[in-house]
């Protein structure tokens, strides 16, 4: 089972920096069925191929396969698994090349943001649905995709194609993007998995695919696939991503899930008839509401991340100025693309007066002068002890006559099924606080900068755990 990684890029030997591999040795790391082996067969200032081997012991193999894991009556006797790309190679790349896969190079960290021509080769991998579902998956992504199909014999034709494809991707993207768009898409060509499917696949799948995934046009198939069609954890795998910074303006696809042969009549009956309005939407609406109850229409974003609620104030002709900031390049691309400035400049947009760069926890000139301020799914990314600041910045220093804050209620991560206990709902959350915590810190810091505040539910209000978000209004 082997794939290799292969970049062109100047002093491409760093490739050994990003993959935290020395290109001058040959690393083994064992695994619950088999061993990993990672060298490098290229390697010069020009050309770099790192290569990820992995040697499937077939009696470990069988150890660890359940009697609800693929082809399990066969395991012992016919099996593709030591040989062809699959959920193993996954489970190997998230062990062997775990660092690289959250982005971090403490030796290289400019080269670990930057995008690098990369052609990532895979000579064996399943392919459910032909080589134009490995188009389908990865084109979106920015890859060149080649998918030829592996005969069943050259010597006879006439069996024509297996299954399989000699899968070739060519792209400039970061090292890190590349090996997380990998770990979940392989399984889901392969449209299987070895082992078994529990909660916490929810959180694994939301971490790899941060940044892509939400704004992928085939997420709902994708998620499908890597949930094995588990209908509790898909519906909690799409509610999530709907909250996602990259999740474009119109709605994620309904949760649409094909049904498992196993499921029972109980659980069909709980499907609903229709599909109820999503979290992410309601809090931009309720934003937007809360903008409009307060007469505010000259507007500040301040973390729009990838514009979502930018998109909507520009259809609204009640907002007369709108601005948005965030402190991510990546984040801000997106919003340019979803705003569409530089094809389809229109009216609208141009009540838009800036979409810049910049730091909540320092004070800028360019956040004052609105009437309103939002910090919508902000507060929770930033560290405790820099919270101090923002606080400075956005009700001292910007002063807006009206701030519109949403973030999480932790109470009522009980009610996601798929999310681990204690877990946060987004890999990048530094906190979520309770009803109480948050109303203690909005009273707080109301008091210190003359504000009033009022607390509204955002989502079902449940009656023990409250609503899913929770929104202060602050007017000065």
């Amino acid at each position: 089972m082997l794939l290799t990684i292969t970049t062109t890029m100047s002093q491409a030997t760093d490739l050994g920096f990003l993959l935290h591999k020395h290109p001058g040795r040959v690393q083994s790391f064992e695994q619950s069925f088999g061993t990993a082996h990672v060298f490098y067969p290229d390697a010069d200032e020009g050309h770099c191929t790192a290569a990820l081997l992995l040697d499937v012991d077939p009696v470990k193999l069988v150890r660890t396969r359940g009697r609800g894991t693929p082809d399990f009556s066969l395991g012992q006797y016919v099996n593709d698994r030591p040989y062809a790309a699959s959920s193993l190679l996954a489970s190997a790349m998230a062990n062997v090349f775990r660092t690289a896969m959250r982005g971090r190079c403490d030796l290289r960290p400019d080269l670990a943001e930057t995008p690098i021509p990369l052609e990532i080769v895979l000579p064996a991998l399943p392919c459910r649905g032909g080589p134009g579902q490995a188009e389908r998956f990865f084109g979106p992504l920015g890859w060149d995709v080649s998918a030829v199909p592996v005969p069943l014999d050259p010597e006879f034709a006439e069996w024509g194609d297996s299954r399989y494809v000699t899968l070739t991707l060519t792209g400039t993207l970061r090292l890190a993007d590349a090996l997380n768009q990998l770990y979940v898409l392989l399984p889901v060509l392969d449209d299987a998995k070895h082992y078994w499917m529990a909660p916490d696949e929810v959180d694994k799948l939301i971490r790899a695919g941060e940044g892509w995934l939400a704004a992928h046009p085939d997420r709902g198939a994708i998620t499908r696939r890597y949930l094995a069609n588990r209908r509790a954890l898909v519906r909690t795998a799409l509610g999530r991503l709907a909250d996602a910074e990259d999740a474009p303006e119109e709605e994620l696809d309904p949760v649409e899930v094909e049904e498992e042969a196993s499921a029972t009549e109980d659980e069909q009956e709980q499907a609903p008839s229709e599909q109820p309005v999503s979290l992410a939407e309601r809090r931009v609406q309720s934003v937007v509401q809360a903008l409009h109850d307060e007469n505010a229409r000259r507007v500040i974003d301040l973390g729009c991340g990838s514009g979502k609620l930018l998109a909507r104030l520009v259809k609204d002709d009640f907002f007369s100025e709108i601005s948005g900031t965030d402190v991510s390049y990546r984040a801000l691309g997106h919003a340019w693309r979803r705003l569409r400035w530089d094809k389809q400049p229109s009216r609208e947009n141009n009540r838009v007066q800036d979409v810049f760069q910049g730091a909540l926890t320092y004070a800028d000139e360019r956040f004052r002068g609105y009437e309103a301020a939002v910090l919508m799914e902000v507060i929770e990314h930033i560290d405790p002890p820099r919270l101090g600041a923002v606080e400075r910045v956005v009700f001292g220093h910007a002063s807006p006559r009206v701030v519109v804050v949403t973030t999480p209620n932790a109470e009522h991560n009980v009610r996601y099924e798929g999310l681990a206990p204690g877990a946060m709902r987004h890999p990048d959350h530094r906190f979520e606080w309770t009803r109480d915590e948050f109303r203690a810190w909005a009273d707080r810091v109301a008091a210190a900068h003359g504000y009033r505040v009022r607390h509204v539910p955002v989502g079902d209000d449940d009656p023990e755990v409250g609503a899913p978000t929770q929104m202060g209004v602050f007017t000065r």
